[in-house]
């Protein structure tokens, strides 16, 4: 894969992969980055999708995908299966959020989370001058059409994992473009987390 056409998201969450480590992919789309994570860091992965349109793209590229919905939970999978459970983009479309970081948790060593920063200064700014929902490049769902259901800001996190007794290990903070390393609730334009119990 030519790194340049990567998604910038998905070059971090590599990054963050140990090479040969067992992956499960939750809400794994079409298949990228589990496609990558395989290529590229010698992963054994795995991905849970609901869309089927998105699975036949998956098995056509000859990926290991099951058709599922993660709201209903990750009960045949045995605690500690996979070295990393990936929740990339989905965190904010799940109904049972709870439940569904605490499968995560329970299924992987450790889970890489990435989700849009909905405090990001250019959502602000929509909302607050224009008055309108916000649609950007990391939001860029009208509010009829959008599958997001929590809207969540990075201090958010920080705050639900500290009550919840989760260990942030890793962050890291992305723009459109390139990392951020200031002021992430405001400048980000997505989170990516490292956890574990």
């Amino acid at each position: 894969m030519q790194s340049e056409s990567l998604r910038l998201d998905h070059r971090v969450i590599s990054e963050i992969i140990e090479p040969g480590s067992s992956v499960l992919d939750l809400g794994c789309g079409t298949g990228e980055l589990l496609c990558l994570l395989i290529m590229e860091r010698g992963a054994r992965g795995q991905g849970i999708e609901i869309d089927e349109q998105a699975i036949y793209k998956c098995v056509a590229r000859g990926l290991n995908v099951y058709h599922g919905d993660i709201d209903s939970g990750l009960s045949e999978y045995p605690d500690r299966s996979f070295d990393y459970v990936i929740l990339n983009q989905s965190l904010q479309q799940v109904h049972r959020v709870e439940s569904v970081l605490e499968d995560c948790l329970r299924v992987g060593k450790k889970v890489i989370l990435g989700f849009p920063n909905f405090a990001h200064y250019k959502a602000r700014l929509q909302l607050c001058l224009r008055g309108r929902a916000p649609v950007t490049p990391s939001l860029p769902f009208t509010w009829y059409e959008t599958p997001n259901l929590h809207f969540l800001s990075i201090s958010d996190f920080f705050d639900y994992c500290r009550d919840k007794g989760i260990t942030i290990e890793r962050r890291e903070y992305l723009g459109e473009t390139k990392r951020v390393f200031h002021l992430p609730n405001i400048l980000a334009e997505t989170g990516i987390f490292l956890i574990a119990r």
